[in-house]
């Protein structure tokens, strides 16, 4: 069973910084999409950035320019970096991956189990 843990989230300031963290683990991984999606309470989970085995990478219109995503595929490993956070990125981020474990191989779709990320001075 593909197992991802999520690491760096918590309190930030309006303007500043965090960098969350998710690796992957299991059997013989083939890892195709790996993304974050964070949920506010009160409203359903949402893509936040998403970035495919060859990089490209897709990210929400309330991110764009100040998040980035970034995937380490040799460790199974997936970032995003929060710059000029807001009061309206709080939220539950979790961590997302998909693609095949195993020889021959069963697909597979894995959440972590979610980091709080709060905004606010």
């Amino acid at each position: 069973q593909v197992r991802l843990v999520e690491s760096g989230g918590g309190l930030v300031q309006p303007g500043g910084a965090l960098r969350l963290s998710c690796g992957a683990s299991g059997s013989n991984l083939r890892i195709n999409d790996m993304g974050w999606y964070r949920q506010a309470p009160g409203k359903q989970r949402e893509l936040v950035a998403l970035t495919t085995k060859d990089g490209t990478t897709t990210y929400a219109d309330a991110v764009k320019g100040r998040f980035t995503i970034a995937r380490v595929n040799l460790s199974n490993m997936v970032y995003l970096g929060m710059n000029t956070v807001r009061p309206e990125d709080t939220a539950v981020y979790y961590c997302n991956a998909e693609g095949w474990e195993g020889i021959p191989g069963s697909p597979f779709t894995s959440w972590g189990q979610g980091t709080q990320v709060t905004v606010s001075s």
